[in-house]
Order: C-alpha cells, then structure tokens, then sequence
C-alpha cells in the first residue's frame, strides 16, 4: 500500500482553529486514503475535527502529513495544498 509523508507549516493567521479543522476533515473525507498530522508528539487524522484540534496548530508550527491508501498521493496534495492556502481564509 502507497504511504506517503510531507511536512508542512501552517500560516495562517488563527491556525488549525475549528473553521480551518473542519474544511479539512470535510476535504479529507473525499479521499480513499487515511490521512494523518503529526505535530510533535501528538497525532490525529484528518477526517476528525476534534483530533485536529487537540494538535493546538498554531502559526508557523511545522505539522507532518501522512497519507496512505489508494488516493494517497492526490489526498496528500489536496491536504498540503488547503494548508499552504491558509485554509482559504483572507487572513
């Protein structure tokens, strides 16, 4: 099985606050891939508002992405993609 990592830091001005964590969960519950953030020592997948959450992403903290099932590489670059976009927020 395909598993691919990246890492990323989050730029956005409120960082993976519940807007941010949950058009993440929404994009990544479109993929067939398990997805997960590593910031530290804390882990959570990305289909779990509250997981991303409780990783307390702030701004400019470097986060490791992790995807791993058949959509892996597409799911990886949607993922990297909304973070370095700063969750498409004006801010």
């Amino acid at each position: 099985m395909i598993k691919l990592e990246r890492q990323v830091t989050i730029s956005n001005k409120l960082g993976l606050h519940a807007r941010a964590a949950t058009k993440l969960a929404v994009l990544a519950a479109d993929f067939d891939a398990n997805i997960t953030l590593t910031q530290g020592e804390k882990n959570a997948s990305a289909a779990s508002v509250l997981g991303l959450l409780m990783l307390e992403s702030g701004i400019g903290k470097m986060i490791t992405v992790t995807a791993q099932g058949p959509d892996a590489e597409v799911a990886l670059n949607a993922v990297c993609d909304l973070i370095n976009a700063k969750f498409d927020e004006s801010c």
